[in-house]
């Protein structure tokens, strides 16, 4: 499970049960909320002395003003849940955040997303100035990588989504089925059979985006595209 769907969990937990929601809150204190707090407790002040002791700080968290971190370039989601952006935003509102981003830094005041779109974002509309940041080093390959099998991995990517990020490895990363399903953790018959999705047309990849239409029925509408299948 990825980390942001574990903290989607723990925050819906903490909202569904007030008692322990309250409990959490004492526990850190008045110093603020989830991670947050243990952040300015433990982390943040030794982050903020090495971020400002080295030009290019790795391997620490700390926070990290909402405004100087970029989108990853190579998101492969294409499809956010407003309501459920929303949600997440009034849990990180009252529980703060518990799961820090991942980044990397491109220069002294410019960072780049690798992990956690849903979190930045949510952030943003929660009204958070900063957030908890683990910076770490990465180049455009593994950038892509990182981004692509995260997301992979992650239980409500669309299939189109997944489709799409798998065309990625294989292309941009220079993959081969093979290696890439040891990566993914899916026979290559998975990957294949994802791929195809790709050649449906317009309106049934929109229909699987939606959920409107199913798998099963995609993979029926692909073998009548392709009677030779």
């Amino acid at each position: 499970m990825s980390a942001e769907k574990n903290e989607e969990k723990i925050q819906a937990a903490l909202a569904a049960n007030p008692a322990a929601a309250a409990a959490s809150k004492r526990r850190v204190g008045g110093l603020g909320r989830g991670l947050n707090a243990l952040i300015e407790g433990s982390y943040d002040k030794p982050s903020e002395r090495v971020l400002a002791a080295a030009p290019n700080p790795v391997n620490v968290v700390g926070l990290i003003a909402v405004g100087l971190i970029e989108a990853n370039p190579y998101q492969p989601r294409t499809h956010f849940d407003q309501e459920a952006l929303q949600e997440l935003a009034e849990s990180i509102r009252t529980q703060g955040i518990i799961q820090p981003v991942t980044v990397r830094q491109l220069d002294a005041n410019r960072y780049q997303l690798i992990s956690g779109e849903r979190r930045l974002q949510a952030s943003k509309l929660a009204g958070l100035d900063s957030i908890p940041a683990y910076i770490r080093k990465a180049d455009d390959q593994q950038m892509l990588e990182m981004a692509l099998i995260e997301n992979i991995q992650r239980e409500n990517l669309n299939a189109i989504e997944i489709a799409l990020s798998y065309q990625r490895l294989l292309s941009e990363c220079q993959l081969r089925q093979e290696d890439l399903g040891e990566r993914v953790g899916k026979n290559r018959s998975t990957i294949t059979n994802y791929l195809r999705l790709l050649k449906l047309p317009p309106d049934i990849q929109i229909g699987l985006r939606d959920a409107v239409i199913g798998m099963g029925h995609a993979r029926a509408l692909i073998n009548i595209e392709d009677p030779q299948q």
